[in-house]
């Protein structure tokens, strides 16, 4: 990639941008190495990150502890090439000529880490594909 191309850019949301769009967002900022710009917002945020999801993603070495949920705005997603949602349904605001991707995962809400643990991994996993589309001179 040449330093005058841009930088592919995804926005990932969920209702509270408590767990899975900070972990997924987490992810792939760790996996881009800076070569993608990421966000997450949330249309209803929460108070505080999941701590299950904090402690989850701590146990393969990612730290969200710092992390806040955001609320979603109009210019997150204009800026985004990618919009990765994971259940916020009609609370998400669609733009012509954007790429959405609705990610069907459980909520880790009030789950203890046992639970959050499969949704971790498969977050990782759907990062992973999703950065070799962003990035496929990387892969």
């Amino acid at each position: 990639m040449s330093d005058s191309q841009p930088k592919p850019s995804a926005l990932f949301v969920c209702v509270h941008n408590a767990g899975r769009s900070q972990m997924a967002a987490a992810f792939l900022t760790r996996l881009s190495q800076g070569r993608v710009d990421v966000r997450s917002a949330g249309s209803a945020p929460a108070d505080a990150v999941n701590p299950a999801a904090v402690a989850a993603m701590a146990e393969v070495g990612v730290d969200m502890s710092a992390e806040t949920p955001k609320i979603l705005t109009l210019e997150a997603v204009q800026a985004s090439d990618v919009v990765i949602t994971m259940g916020c349904g009609d609370t998400c605001p669609v733009f012509p000529g954007k790429r959405y991707v609705d990610w069907q995962l459980e909520d880790p809400a009030g789950r203890g880490i046992d639970a959050v643990r499969p949704i971790r991994d498969e977050i990782e996993r759907r990062v992973r594909a999703l950065l070799t589309e962003l990035l496929p001179e990387q892969s």
